[in-house]
């Protein structure tokens, strides 16, 4: 566990990273907890990770928030993986250990089951259906594997995608010819795709035939931005329950916080600030 005495600073890198809202997020969970630390975001181009992680110890970061396209370049800079990250091959937080070891975790996957449990979802014992092949998607098949889901469908247009994403957990498998079907049997239907993303062009803005929804579903969007999705809209309609993205964007930044600071951040107060910064660029013209 990183030492959480003293003032700190952690770093975000990657490309872009000008819209994200992790600065938001950590800042205010950082003032919340009393903790002199403060967080920056770097513009890191891909095949600059390695430079990005060694600059940890050059700068004496405490700790780095990675994301694309630098997480893969990340794992392979650090000295050690935990096994989620080895599994994922993936690294979005770099911790720094008392030793001074700089340790790659992936916190994408838990922090989707932190924010199922959150709304009242318990995994075990669910099947789910997943819908993408890419790194969002892997880190929600790995993590729930973990988590007790006992089938985990991946949807792809991808057949070869879809087996390399399934394989990371022993209960998951690729979606059959009838995805309808398979998505109509799910307790928990998970958007891991960018269908619904703001500025979008697809036609309706969801990754599926809405009318295998029924009331007994859990619909949850990765997509945060909007926090309705067309998806979202399409499942309440439906009688469904809805969950949207911005729970694991803020449970897996909460879950860096613990890495780097030795305990969980207040993740109420990081939602709000989340929230917050959302409105604040929807009402700047």
């Amino acid at each position: 566990m990183a030492a959480a005495a003293g003032p700190g600073v952690a770093a975000l890198v990657g490309s872009p990273v000008a819209h994200s809202l992790s600065p938001a997020i950590h800042r205010a969970a950082f003032a919340a907890a009393g903790v002199d630390w403060s967080y920056v975001a770097f513009d890191v181009a891909s095949g600059r990770g390695a430079a990005a992680v060694a600059a940890v110890r050059t700068l004496g970061l405490r700790g780095l928030s990675v994301t694309t396209p630098l997480k893969e370049e990340a794992a392979a800079a650090v000295d050690a993986l935990s096994p989620a990250a080895v599994a994922m091959g993936a690294a979005n937080t770099v911790v720094v250990d008392r030793d001074g070891r700089l340790r790659g975790e992936s916190t994408d996957g838990d922090g989707f089951v932190a924010s199922l449990t959150a709304d009242g979802v318990d995994p075990v014992g669910r099947r789910f259906a997943v819908l993408g092949a890419g790194g969002a998607a892997r880190s929600v098949v790995e993590a729930l594997g973990r988590a007790g889901a006992v089938d985990i469908v991946v949807v792809n247009r991808s057949p070869a995608r879809a087996e390399a994403a399934a394989a990371l957990a022993a209960t998951a498998r690729p979606a059959t010819g009838d995805v309808g079907g398979e998505l109509a049997a799910a307790d928990v239907i998970v958007n891991a795709t960018t269908v619904g993303f703001a500025g979008g062009d697809e036609p309706d803005g969801v990754p599926f035939d809405v009318a295998v929804l029924h009331p007994g579903h859990v619909v949850c969007d990765l997509v945060y931005h909007p926090m309705e999705t067309p998806l979202l809209r399409a499942a309440r309609g439906a009688g469904a329950r809805a969950v949207d993205g911005l729970g694991m964007l803020v449970h897996q930044a909460a879950l860096q916080q613990q890495l780097w600071l030795g305990h969980l951040p207040d993740v109420a107060v990081m939602r709000a600030a989340a929230e917050a910064e959302l409105t604040r660029r929807r009402a700047t013209p």
